[in-house]
């Protein structure tokens, strides 16, 4: 029996998603796979949800809300420097496998149209889940991250302007320039309104917290309008609005009060994913299905990696950026829509890329769950192949006949202090990372450095560690920290061995590994705090430790840590 009140839809839709919400938690299994099967089982299955049309509109605010908060969170100095092998990757990879696509759906019999049509569609990824799963993991700001997000925003604008013009009259240069232009005013209106509007705006109702969630979330829809009203998606629109705001110095607390908004807008979102499911009837449409989902799988991972490794970036960054996109976009449903509601698509078609999408998504939920673990699995597949570069990422500074006696692995965050106190007592010390910020300010303040992954054998043969006394790394990935550990003691079984890990079961695997010591940072911030607790025995000496300890703040403000 179908539910017609629609208080009682969205109270069955959050109840189902939670229930199955908690089952994949205790089974370990992803958040997103759980809100699909709500959706399938609300919808095709049982039908108690037929008002697909309100589901998939409340899942735009989730869409909306996500982009908002990834905007308000970018840093957009650190997106500068991604910018241009993402626009490159981006265009790059939607051209080839588009071609690919193409050339596939003609052997498989479609037409023309079909087929120009659905590979477009099979090309584009999808920034919601991509940016959900990462934000989960909390890799937004990693290098990869950044890549994705990059690689996505453009395929993001690619699409609108595709629509755009395919919504149009006709094509044309006319319609082009248009579009571009109106794209150009959108981005200028919140570039204008972050430096002349919102700074004075926001500063005179911060006071209120109730009206600073208010006034956020309205420019939040106000932008998301604006850009509605050029032809543009509310998703770029709410993006914007949260760059616009991400220089505020009120940029946490906004975070902070609309990230409850976004998990339940989202949470309808893939149970609208799993609603729309249509029920099979027809074994050649499942066998079409089936055979585009494994080309998604397969073709955009090895286009994306072969790009990056083109542009420069290692093999670890170049995977993991290519299977973030191993699935298509919520823009790949409403091409293809577009297309029957125009006439140029059979109605079955929809079906056929609503199937491909859940096929993909949830694949991609799991890849990118596991991908340091698949990383590690295929390195050797990997390393085997030759090396696809320009060379334009191979950073380093390496002063001649330099041997060092440390190694410290990753120089953000813990490995900033960790630096700066080896300096201090002058050792020798080489700094390994894989994001090329950090070596370039190295390289710039002269302290001897790699770019890289300490994965690669590669980068492992520079290192020369049987002559190091001490090697630290400050990257809490388990199974790389294995595996420098076994490295480093059959090549020197005297050097130290320091690693670390944010959990205990972890650190205790760590330690059987061969590990020295594990650095656990929530254990020693404890330990840590302990002591000044003891310490702060007048005010005089609480005033001391919190003006060093506001300059350090600035120091690391600076650095964007």
């Amino acid at each position: 029996m179908a539910l017609e009140n629609i208080f009682l839809q969205i109270g069955v839709l959050i109840i189902a998603a939670t229930v199955l919400a908690i089952l994949a938690s205790f089974l370990r299994q992803p958040l997103i796979i759980a809100y699909v099967l709500a959706g399938l089982i609300l919808g095709p299955l049982t039908g108690l949800i037929t008002d697909t049309q309100l589901v998939t509109r409340l899942s735009e605010l989730g869409i909306a809300f996500l982009l908002f908060l990834v905007g308000l969170e970018m840093d957009v100095r650190k997106l500068k420097s991604v910018g241009l092998p993402a626009a490159v990757a981006g265009a790059a990879q939607l051209a080839i496998t588009s071609a690919m696509g193409f050339a596939l759906l003609m052997f498989l019999g479609f037409s023309r149209t079909e087929s120009v049509y659905l590979a477009v569609a099979l090309s584009f990824s999808s920034t919601m889940i991509v940016v959900k799963l990462l934000s989960d993991r909390q890799e937004l700001d990693t290098l990869h991250g950044r890549l994705l997000v990059g690689i996505l925003l453009v395929q993001d604008v690619i699409a609108i302007f595709a629509l755009a013009l395919l919504s149009s009259t006709g094509l044309s240069v006319q319609a082009a320039a248009i579009a571009i232009i109106k794209g150009l005013a959108l981005f200028c209106a919140a570039f204008l309104a972050a430096r002349l509007v919102l700074p004075g705006l926001f500063r005179s109702i911060a006071r209120s917290q109730e009206l600073l969630f208010l006034a956020s979330v309205s420019w939040c829809f106000g932008f998301a309008i604006f850009a509605s009203y050029l032809g543009y998606s509310i998703a770029i629109g709410a993006f914007l609005a949260g760059i616009s705001l991400a220089s505020l110095e009120y940029s946490i607390e906004i975070v902070s009060r609309v990230k409850s908004l976004r998990d339940f807008f989202a949470t309808i979102f893939f149970v609208s994913l799993g609603v729309q499911i249509p029920l099979v009837s027809s074994g050649l449409l499942l066998k079409n299905a089936i055979l585009l989902s494994a080309f998604v799988l397969l073709a955009n991972p090895v286009v994306v990696y072969i790009i990056l490794q083109f542009l420069g970036y290692d093999r670890k960054v170049s995977f993991i950026s290519g299977i973030g996109i191993a699935q298509i976009s919520e823009f790949s449903l409403i091409l293809i829509a577009l297309g029957v509601s125009m006439g140029y698509l059979a109605p079955e078609l929809l079906s056929l890329t609503s199937i491909v999408a859940i096929i993909t998504i949830t694949l991609t939920s799991y890849l990118i769950r596991h991908h340091s673990q698949i990383y590690r699995a295929m390195s050797g597949l990997l390393n085997a192949l030759p090396a696809i570069s320009s060379g334009a990422q191979r950073m380093e500074h390496i002063p001649q006949e330099f041997s060092p006696e440390v190694i410290l692995c990753g120089q953000n965050r813990i490995g900033y202090s960790i630096c700066r106190k080896l300096r201090e007592m002058k050792k020798r010390f080489l700094v390994v990372d894989h994001d090329p910020d950090v070596i370039d300010g190295l390289i710039q303040e002269g302290i001897p450095c790699i770019y890289g992954d300490i994965g690669e054998a590669e980068v492992q043969a520079k290192l020369k560690l049987g002559q190091v006394s001490m090697l630290i790394s400050t990257i809490p990935d388990s199974g790389s920290n294995v595996m420098l550990i076994k490295t480093l003691k059959q090549q020197n079984r005297r050097a130290i061995a320091i690693v670390t890990s944010d959990q205990a079961a972890e650190a205790l695997a760590l330690y059987a590994a061969g590990a020295d010591y594990v650095i656990m940072p929530h254990f020693i911030g404890g330990d840590h705090a302990s002591v000044l607790i003891e310490k702060f025995r007048d005010l005089g000496e609480i005033l001391h430790t919190r003006l060093s300890h506001i300059r350090e703040l600035h120091a690391r403000a600076n650095r964007k840590h």
